[in-house]
């Protein structure tokens, strides 16, 4: 069985997980818990956030915390991370992982969609930027960590609003990290392929696009959430002290 590091700086730490209820964000929450850090997380899907602090409590011995909080409501999205700071003493570690990657044709497209697209995509990750700033500037010290793909450098068909939006991010965390470096606040990026969650192998990996997946990437094999996870654990940790504005990409050499 695969033994992975334990980060002693992340123990107590709080980390901010938004869209955390399943996929690649519901192990983070798991992976953050295990390394006894104090999680918190926000998504719609209540069924499923329960059911995972249930599962991680039972695992751990480490109850994440859960708030139901629709990304797209920007006031909302904001005061829950600006609450933070009063029960929980601030955010420590925030990470911008909620997306959603419904594909679209770019000629039938209207504003609305597009508009929707972002606002999940690049508008809720911005805006989470936004509101944990001031309380980590505050502290001099913070820690943030965006969730881009590796669809901005291979550009795939019908994902013209994911892709734009994901490229976005990448642009983001350069400029904040340079911005906010001054009060020991980091931003890096994390670009994951094609990751083997429930709803990818539901939706679009399917064994036919797997097999061409195989085909194109160096290592044989299907990607994990823990994957991605055990990289945010990394640039989490005080191991990473000195990495900022960076992109990392984790995709069994797709690229």
């Amino acid at each position: 069985m695969a033994q992975y590091a334990n980060y002693p700086s992340l123990k107590d730490k709080v980390i901010c997980i938004t869209g955390g209820a399943t996929g690649i964000g519901a192990v983070m929450v798991e992976q953050f818990c295990l390394q006894g850090s104090k999680v918190v997380f926000n998504d719609i899907a209540d069924k499923e956030a329960e059911i995972l602090c249930d599962k991680v409590e039972k695992s751990t011995g480490n109850r994440p915390l859960y708030q139901h909080v629709d990304v797209t409501d920007i006031d909302a999205l904001k005061a829950f991370i600006t609450s933070l700071e009063s029960s929980l003493g601030g955010v420590d570690v925030l990470i911008n992982n909620v997306a959603n990657d419904q594909r679209h044709s770019p000629l039938e497209i209207d504003p609305e969609g597009w508009r929707a697209c972002l606002a999940v995509n690049l508008d809720a990750s911005f805006f989470a930027c936004q509101a944990v700033i001031p309380q980590m500037r505050k502290a001099r010290k913070g820690n943030i960590i965006n969730l881009s793909s590796i669809n901005v450098l291979i550009g795939p068909k019908q994902m013209p609003g994911y892709v734009a939006a994901k490229s976005a991010l990448n642009g983001l965390g350069k400029s904040l990290a340079n911005q906010y470096g001054e009060y020991g606040i980091r931003v890096n990026t994390i670009l994951p392929g094609w990751v083997a969650t429930d709803k990818q192998m539901t939706l679009w990996l399917t064994p036919e696009a797997d097999r061409e997946w195989q085909k194109s990437v160096a290592l044989r094999g299907q990607l994990q959430p823990l994957q991605i996870a055990n990289m945010a654990l990394f640039l989490a940790a005080d191991d990473s002290e000195m990495i900022t504005g960076q992109q990392f990409i984790i995709d069994a050499g797709r690229t």
